[in-house]
């Protein structure tokens, strides 16, 4: 196939081109700079220039393909909801260039949106539209284009990490730097699913070739870790304190990420696994922060 990959050039989207590559697909890349253009070059893609800010550049690069994966999101989480809203209007322009075809588009969405009302893992059948995390109108956009017949997939990511990134992780190291303490909230039994970036790629692949119209696919290879395991291990890294904070705290000491801090965003995958075959084998969460590098800032 032909897969239209937007995000192209991004930590996802660059290691699931090699995946497609390697699998025989051919890829057009989304970028809207030069240098974008050549990374995507070197990496043997053809490039469609376009950007998120403008919606209807991506539909030539759904009418040039067989099938679409939307890896693209703006993680400038101190503009979350504009960003989340800017997702939905991307995929409604992808989902009006892909009526009337039979392609498929995977879509990406986060892991917390399949927790059930009554608590407990994300799982795959799961879908709150009243869910408090603005992500959630992806996944409205996603099902407004279901019931327009769209062969939509959606992937959930967990905390998607490698030695050089990791989720929500990366930014919460930045921000304790700037608390100068690395902390968990309360006792820390707060725990975050997590996958290697190795691993969720070839998800996306199976997912193309093998996925469903419709069903949403959980990307976690690890169900939940909990908070004060990768407090410690970043505090080991790092070498800043590790503390406890409580409720009054939490906004001080983490910033913007204050809501997140004491999410519990556990997530079964067993469904996934067994529908595709898919069969995470990348280094657990806590293997890739021992080997991280922090000498230097976590990359953004």
């Amino acid at each position: 196939m032909r897969v239209f990959v937007t995000g192209a050039t991004g930590f996802i989207g660059s290691h699931v081109i090699p995946e497609l590559l390697g699998r025989g697909h051919h890829v057009l890349g989304l970028t809207r700079s030069d240098a974008g253009a050549r990374q995507l070059e070197r990496a043997g893609v053809e490039v469609h220039r376009g950007s998120l800010e403008q919606p209807e550049t991506l539909a030539g690069g759904v009418a040039a393909a067989d099938a679409v994966i939307h890896c693209a999101f703006d993680h400038n989480f101190e503009t979350f909801l504009a960003n989340t809203a800017k997702d939905e209007r991307n995929i409604t322009a992808m989902g009006d260039a892909l009526a009337g075809t039979a392609k498929p588009i995977l879509i990406t969405s986060g892991i917390g949106i399949g927790t059930p009302r009554n608590g407990g893992p994300a799982t795959e059948d799961a879908l709150n539209p009243l869910h408090a995390n603005p992500r959630i109108v992806t996944e409205l956009a996603a099902a407004a284009l279901i019931a327009r017949r769209i062969d939509v997939r959606t992937i959930r990511l967990p905390q998607v990490h490698d030695t050089t990134k990791a989720g929500l992780i990366t930014p919460l190291i930045a921000e304790a730097r700037r608390a100068g303490a690395m902390a968990y909230v309360r006792e820390g039994t707060t725990r975050w699913a997590a996958a290697h970036v190795s691993d969720v790629a070839k998800l996306y692949v199976l997912a193309l070739e093998r996925g469903e119209p419709g069903a949403r696919y959980h990307a976690s290879a690890e169900e939940g870790v909990d908070a004060r395991t990768i407090a410690e291990a970043i505090g080991k890294g790092t070498g800043l304190p590790v503390r406890s904070v409580g409720d009054d705290d939490i906004q001080h000491h983490f910033g913007w990420m204050a809501p997140f801090a004491s999410l519990d965003m556990i997530a079964s995958s067993s469904w996934t696994q067994a529908r595709l075959g898919w069969k995470p084998t990348g280094p657990d969460l806590l293997s890739d922060l021992a080997a991280m590098d922090y000498s230097v800032p976590v990359a953004a």
